[in-house]
């Protein structure tokens, strides 16, 4: 079995935009760029035999905010930039009742059958709440990467950091 580091996409990977303490993806590829030090925090957990998988909920194409194809152009700057191994997107409204849509754990689970990954060997990387308790429910260790947004906060998770190196950092350091 594999293990693996689930990240969630805008906040964790790349920069989200941030209105009045809430948390978007960006809108162009234009405005769509890796925060600072994620590069060498995803080959440090690639080195140490953690697959890399994106997990993200997409909801502005249901709402018609966005494209499908601008989001598909996204995840090609990603896969060019990361060492990637699946990005797994849900396009779904909370409305739509999707088991994909997180805090569902659909997209790891999915993605654990793809992959033969053991989810309790596993980590979630997430910068909301929603993130966390997919990670939770799918029985991987949860990593809270908080920026103070104005909105619900996680529960439960193994640890809070500030960005991915220092969650990349933790992980690591871990006895396996």
């Amino acid at each position: 079995m594999n293990k693996a580091i689930f990240l969630d996409r805008d906040g964790v990977l790349n920069k989200a935009i941030v209105r009045e303490g809430k948390s978007y993806p960006p809108d162009t590829i234009e405005a769509f760029h890796l925060i600072d030090g994620v590069k060498g925090a995803c080959n440090a957990l690639k080195a140490a035999g953690y697959l890399l998988i994106v997990v993200t909920n997409q909801p502005d194409v249901a709402t018609g905010k966005q494209t499908m194809a601008k989001v598909q152009e996204m995840h090609d700057r990603l896969g060019k930039m990361l060492p990637l191994d699946d990005i797994f997107a849900c396009f779904h409204v909370d409305a739509e009742g999707c088991a994909c849509r997180k805090p569902k754990p659909g997209m790891l689970l999915e993605a654990a059958r793809k992959h033969e990954i053991d989810l309790t060997s596993s980590f979630m990387v997430g910068d909301r709440w929603r993130d966390i308790e997919a990670g939770n429910s799918a029985g991987c260790a949860s990593i809270f990467i908080d920026y103070g947004y104005d909105e619900k906060r996680p529960e439960h998770c193994a640890e809070t950091v500030f960005d991915l190196r220092e969650a990349s950092k933790y992980i690591l350091e871990i006895p396996r």
